[in-house]
């Protein structure tokens, strides 16, 4: 999930190519990234490209299998 366009609203983004393009327009004030245990094999890397600047500012446990991080620019 990403918070952006600059806490008007908040989008969520499930795939890199929309997410290159919101950063790269500045709009993202928050990055919150959910991993599970789960190995799919391929796939496109979440920062296609140079990955931003970022600081981590949170991280919490979600359930027993899930960990969400949430960044925001640095």
């Amino acid at each position: 999930m990403i918070r952006g366009l600059k806490a008007q609203l908040e989008i969520q983004v499930a795939g890199p190519d929309i997410a290159r393009s919101l950063t790269d327009l500045g709009l993202i004030d928050e990055y919150r990234l959910y991993f599970r245990p789960v190995v799919l094999g391929r796939g496109k890397p979440f920062f296609a490209g140079p990955r931003p600047p970022l600081r981590l500012v949170a991280n919490d446990r979600i359930g027993e299998d899930a960990i969400r991080l949430t960044y925001v620019p640095a």
